[in-house]
């Protein structure tokens, strides 16, 4: 009968640590993707814009939405910058989680290749038992 792998119930909640990390981080790629994509539309909407002014109401207007969109770019420069962080230390977490559990892998690993050496090393014993027993009474098995 195998052992049980005294440690799989410390490897299980690693993977699961793992995971949960894994999904932090797809999650945090996300949002830093998000934001580098609202920037870049704001980017575009505002090279859309026609920069000749017709009349002195049409120049405060554009000088409004110029200063209006600059806070707007400032802000989105913030976000950006924040998801990049937040990106980063969940890339950290998840790398620290990862070399957790693959030390716990490779001991399980391990541990399994070593019952299963043990089971065959008792089977050949086994086979081999038998095949003395047969070749002993093949060879006159009565002389004790």
């Amino acid at each position: 009968m195998a052992r049980a792998f005294a440690l799989a119930g410390l490897l299980r909640l690693r993977q699961i640590e793992k995971e949960h990390a894994a999904s932090d981080l797809a999650a945090a790629n996300a949002l830093r993707r998000d934001a580098g994509e609202r920037q870049a539309r704001a980017i575009a909407a505002l090279h859309a814009v026609p920069v000749e002014a017709t009349d002195s109401g049409t120049l405060f207007a554009m000088a409004a939405a110029r200063a209006s969109s600059r806070s707007m770019l400032a802000d989105l420069d913030a976000l950006a910058a924040q998801t990049e962080a937040h990106a980063e230390v969940a890339q950290q977490a998840f790398t620290e989680a990862k070399k957790r559990a693959v030390g716990l892998e490779k001991l399980e690993t391990r541990h399994r290749e070593g019952v299963v050496a043990g089971d065959l090393s008792a089977e050949q014993a086994a086979i081999d038992e038998v095949a003395t027993g047969a070749w002993q009474r093949a060879r006159g098995g009565g002389d004790a």
